[in-house]
């Protein structure tokens, strides 16, 4: 049954169709060989899975949609409604697009799934002494870390560190401590009656410039923009 549905992708597609995947759909048409070499979104929960069967794909999991050689894909489930809205600018006009996101009240420009993500931490791999070092990087986030620091920590040379680390994450030790301070500082964000201050000293940064440009590179919004967005009004 799930080679014949293959099959029938790839023949629609050859014929001059154009696909189309939604949310998850995007492993069953990366499954067909159709998106090797091409860029692609899926639901940001579960791209580190989707790297890993898939090396082939371009994924960019931070996108809302992808569009290249009449293959589309979506993010997380409702990013459908971004795709509908972008097909329906494709084939009529801008003005047509806007009218039907006042219709159905979407937000025509939204282009990131970034402010939706979740960091879990990559530790689906076997590299043990690398998870040691995220448990760590994880409980110390409010602490600043170097990568010096880890490598003399865990008894390994500066290089061996950061090549085993990247390989088995696909972060680099910076990116990954960064990530994991934003991540504590949204959830800061969200539920403590903090100031964006208060919370960025909290988190391990002193550098207000800092800590806003990491914080936008990594979410897409600045802290005040996240703190608007999400924490509850009193």
């Amino acid at each position: 049954m799930r080679q014949t549905f293959f099959v029938y992708i790839i023949r629609l597609y050859n014929s001059g169709s154009e696909i189309a995947s939604l949310c998850v759909g995007s492993f069953l048409l990366a499954s067909t060989g159709l998106l090797n070499g091409l860029k692609s979104s899926t639901h940001w929960l579960y791209s580190d899975l989707f790297r890993q069967f898939f090396p082939d794909v371009l994924l960019e999991d931070d996108k809302v949609i992808t569009f290249e050689k009449r293959i589309y894909t979506s993010g997380g489930a409702n990013s459908y409604w971004n795709l509908l809205l972008y097909i329906v600018e494709k084939y009529t006009n801008r003005e047509v697009a806007i009218k039907a996101s006042k219709f159905f009240e979407l937000d025509i420009n939204r282009n990131s799934q970034s402010p939706f993500t979740i960091f879990r931490g990559q530790k689906e791999h076997l590299d043990f002494t690398v998870i040691e070092i995220q448990e760590f990087i994880e409980k110390n986030y409010n602490s600043k870390i170097t990568v010096t620091e880890l490598a003399k920590k865990f008894n390994l040379g500066r290089r061996t560190l950061e090549r085993r680390f990247k390989k088995a994450t696909n972060n680099s030790l910076i990116q990954y401590i960064q990530r994991v301070k934003i991540e504590a500082a949204k959830n800061k964000i969200e539920l403590e009656n903090k100031t964006i201050s208060e919370i960025m000293f909290e988190v391990g940064y002193s550098d207000s410039k800092s800590y806003r440009d990491i914080f936008k590179k990594i979410t897409k919004l600045t802290p005040l923009e996240y703190k608007n967005k999400y924490r509850k009004s009193a």
